[in-house]
């Protein structure tokens, strides 16, 4: 069964750091367009950011600079680093994987979606 869970919410103070873990199961991310958005309450879906063996890498511009999206695709496993942590960026985090990138932007459901990973930022 193809699935995804994502991991390494928390609550931390302004300034500090967290990393978000994804390990898929069932498919290998080696061919997927991978990446991270969040929902934050009252809201609409951001992307956060993207990582693609065509398009690149890529991140929303309240991020960039502050995180990092990696893979280990021996581990089968997507990373968030997050650094410098605003209180803007509390929100649930999800883990994401399609065949192409186009879920980062249009809104629409990708293929498989982890369970989400609460962030919670406080100033």
């Amino acid at each position: 069964q193809e699935q995804l869970v994502d991991s390494g919410g928390g609550s931390v103070q302004a300034g500090g750091s967290l990393r978000l873990s994804c390990v898929a199961s069932g498919f290998s991310i080696s061919r997927y367009c991978m990446g991270w958005f969040r929902q934050a309450a009252g809201r609409e879906r951001e992307g956060v950011a993207l990582d693609d063996r065509v398009v690149g890498t890529g991140y929303s511009g309240s991020v960039r600079g502050r995180f990092a999206i990696f893979r280990d695709n021996a581990k089968n496993t997507l990373y968030l680093e997050m650094t410098n942590l605003r209180p803007e960026d509390t929100a649930m985090y999800y883990c994401a994987a399609d065949r192409t990138c186009s879920w980062y932007s249009d809104g629409a459901d990708p293929s498989y979606k982890g369970q989400g990973t609460q962030v919670t930022v406080s100033s």
